[in-house]
C-alpha cells in the first residue's frame, strides 16, 4: 500500500476494548509477577526435600552413638562403671592430654600414615594404568575384565582375607612356592609375618587388591569423557603419547582422580578388618594402626574413654581430608 492509498483510506478505525469484567484476571498462580520468584524458590528447596529422609535416617543411626562417644571421651569409664551402671567421673581433657603425650600414640600414627600412603600410591598408580589399558582393549576383552573387577569388588572381606592367608602361608602358600623356584628350597617355610615390614606388605596387597576395582572402573568412566578429536589433534601436531596424556587427557580426568584419591586416603587410613583377619583376630602391637589401637585401648585395656578419645582424634585428623574432598565436589559441580 502506497502513501496515497493510505490517505484515501482515511483515519484508522479504533478497536473497541473489552469491559473490565471480561478481561482475564492475573493472580499469583498465573501471569503474576510474583510467580517466577516463588517457583524458583520451590525449585531451590526441592533437592533438600528429596534428601531429607536420608538425612533423618543417618541422624537417627549416628546421632546417639556420636554424642555418647564425645561425652565418654571426657569421662573415665572403665569396666566397673560399665557393669554397675554408675556415672563415670568427669576428667575433662585428661584423656586427650595423656594420649597426645604418649610416644606410642605417635608411633602408631606414623605407622598408619606410612601404610596409608603406600596403599593409596600403589592403588592409584595401578588403577590408572589398568584404566588406560582398558581404553585400548577390544570390547569383549574389556567386558571380561570389567566382570572380573566387579567379582573381585563384590567378594566378602573374610573370603578375600582367607585367600591371602593361604597365599602367604609358610608351609603351603603359593607365594613361597613360586619364590622357592627362583631362589631355592630354603625359602620354603618362610613366615612373612615375623617381620612387620613383610607382614604389612602382604596386608597392603590385600588392601590394594580390594580397592583397585573401584578405582579402575571410576577412572575408566572418566577416560571415556576425554574428547577423541583433541587427542587426535595433539597427535597430529607432533605430541607423543606422554604429552597427549599430560596436556589433553590429564586435565579432563584430574577432578575425578583427585576425588578417588581422597576417598582412598580416608578408607585406607581406617583399615581394620584386613589386619584383624590376617593376624588371626589378635594383631601384635607392631601391626596396630589407629583403628586397631583405639580398639585395643577400649576393649583389651578396658579403658573405654581412652579408646573413644583416640577415635575422636582420628576423626579430627581425617576432617581436613574430608573438607578437601567436599571442596573438590563443589568445584566439580560448578564446572559442570
Amino acid at each position: 500500500m502506497t502513501a496515497a492509498d493510505t490517505k484515501a483510506a482515511g483515519p484508522p478505525v479504533p478497536v473497541p476494548r473489552a469491559p473490565e469484567s471480561d478481561r482475564p484476571r492475573t493472580g499469583p498462580g498465573r501471569g503474576s509477577p510474583d510467580s517466577g520468584p516463588r517457583q524458583r524458590k520451590k525449585g531451590a528447596l526441592l533437592p533438600y526435600l528429596l534428601i531429607l529422609p536420608a538425612i533423618v535416617a543417618i541422624a537417627a543411626v549416628y546421632a546417639f552413638p556420636l554424642t555418647k562417644t564425645v561425652i565418654m571421651s571426657f569421662q573415665d569409664m572403665g569396666r566397673k562403671e560399665l557393669w554397675s551402671g554408675d556415672a563415670p567421673p568427669w576428667v575433662g581433657l585428661d584423656q586427650f592430654t595423656n594420649i597426645l603425650g604418649d610416644a606410642e600414640f605417635w608411633s602408631v600414627t606414623g605407622r598408619t600414615v606410612v601404610f596409608m600412603a603406600v596403599c593409596v600410591g600403589f592403588t592409584m598408580a595401578l588403577g590408572l594404568l589398568i584404566a588406560l589399558l582398558m581404553m585400548r582393549l577390544t570390547t569383549w576383552v574389556r567386558l571380561v575384565l570389567t566382570a572380573a573387577l566387579v567379582a573381585a569388588w563384590s567378594m566378602p572381606l573374610m573370603v578375600a582375607a582367607s585367600i591371602f592367608r593361604w597365599l602367604s602361608d609358610s608351609d603351603y602358600g603359593l607365594i613361597n612356592t613360586l619364590i622357592a623356584k627362583v631362589v631355592g628350597d630354603d625359602f620354603l617355610g618362610h613366615n612373612w609375618f615375623l617381620d612387620p615390614k613383610q607382614g604389612f606388605a602382604i596386608i597392603s596387597l590385600l588392601v590394594i587388591w580390594g580397592a583397585i576395582p573401584f578405582v579402575v572402573i571410576t577412572l575408566y568412566a572418566a577416560l571415556t569423557q576425554v574428547p577423541k578429536e583433541l587427542e587426535e589433534a595433539a597427535a597430529l601436531d607432533g605430541a607423543n603419547v606422554a604429552k597427549v596424556f599430560r596436556f589433553v587427557t590429564w586435565p579432563v580426568i584430574r577432578p575425578v582422580f583427585t576425588m578417588v584419591t581422597t576417598l582412598s586416603v580416608i578408607w585406607d587410613f581406617n583399615v581394620f578388618g584386613q589386619i584383624w583377619l590376617l593376624r588371626g583376630n589378635k594383631p601384635e602391637p607392631e601391626y596396630e594402626t589407629l583403628g586397631l589401637y583405639s580398639f585395643s585401648k577400649a576393649f583389651e585395656s578396658t579403658s573405654f574413654s581412652q579408646g573413644t578419645a583416640i577415635a575422636l582424634i582420628t576423626v579430627v585428623l581425617l576432617s581436613g581430608v574430608a573438607v578437601y574432598y567436599l571442596r573438590q565436589l563443589m568445584k566439580t559441580g560448578e564446572v559442570e
